[in-house]
């Protein structure tokens, strides 16, 4: 019987390392701990890898990581076919933290632009290297005003915290949610509210992601491109770095 699992990357996005006791073992390979720091695929954020760390010194090499039949289940899934541990047995998570962190970066930018760009969020993906969020908008924007607005966000170093509210909240306040199309992690009794600003200034919106705590954290991006995709819809792509510069 699968176990309700310590997510502990909703609380802490730092946390890069946890002691762990695999629960289940699925026919396919993946693993289930009881405690994990490891950010499972969801919202358009992809899910952590790294390596699991046997008591032996060997180590199982993770690719994204992944939900199982609801929110509460998370499945560490091995890159390679070999020597599997065993349930109840003890080892060590680690998350590939420089791909974490750009993750969180990149996550962060994106709701940078829903302030910058307070329309109703169609779709979105983050990624490592660029990333695209969706608007219902059929307004002309100039995507250096874009990326000058955002990068003022960037500048003035506003802090970014979690607040927490009850799925009866969010229910009871549906206009805080800004995606369209994908409603927020409910079923798990709360909700996290990702906010920008002292009070909230800049922005609070609901979000299972990890981010960073600091708007200066992400760093120089720019808006690369915005393609129209339909009468009332608009793609922006986010890429790290100035236009003229790499990352």
């Amino acid at each position: 019987m699968t176990k309700l699992v310590a997510a502990l990357f909703r609380d802490d996005f730092y946390l890069s390392t946890t002691e762990a006791v695999v629960t289940a073992i699925h026919e396919d390979g993946g693993i289930e701990l009881d405690r994990t720091c490891f950010y499972a695929t969801s919202g358009g954020q992809p899910g952590d890898t790294g390596f699991l760390e046997r008591l032996d010194g060997s180590r199982i090499a993770l690719g994204p990581t992944v939900h199982g039949a609801g929110k509460d289940v998370i499945i560490h899934r091995p890159l390679e076919a070999g020597v599997l541990p065993v349930v109840g047995e003890k080892l060590v998570a680690h998350i590939d933290w420089p791909r974490r962190y750009r993750l969180m970066r990149m996550h962060t930018a994106c709701h940078l632009l829903s302030v910058v760009c307070p329309f109703p969020i169609t779709g979105a993906a983050v990624g490592e290297e660029e990333s695209r969020v969706d608007f219902d908008m059929s307004e002309t924007i100039d995507r250096d005003e874009v990326t000058a607005q955002m990068m003022k966000l960037v500048e003035d170093n506003h802090p970014i915290y979690v607040q927490w509210i009850t799925d009866e909240e969010l229910a009871a306040n549906p206009r805080i949610v800004k995606s369209k199309n994908v409603r927020p992690p409910m079923g798990l009794g709360r909700v996290s509210l990702v906010c920008i600003g002292e009070n909230s200034s800049v922005d609070s919106q609901p979000c299972g992601g990890t981010h960073v705590s600091e708007t200066q954290e992400v760093g120089a991006i720019h808006i690369s491109k915005i393609e129209k995709k339909g009468k009332e819809n608009r793609r922006f792509r986010i890429r790290f770095g100035t236009p003229t510069s790499t990352p």
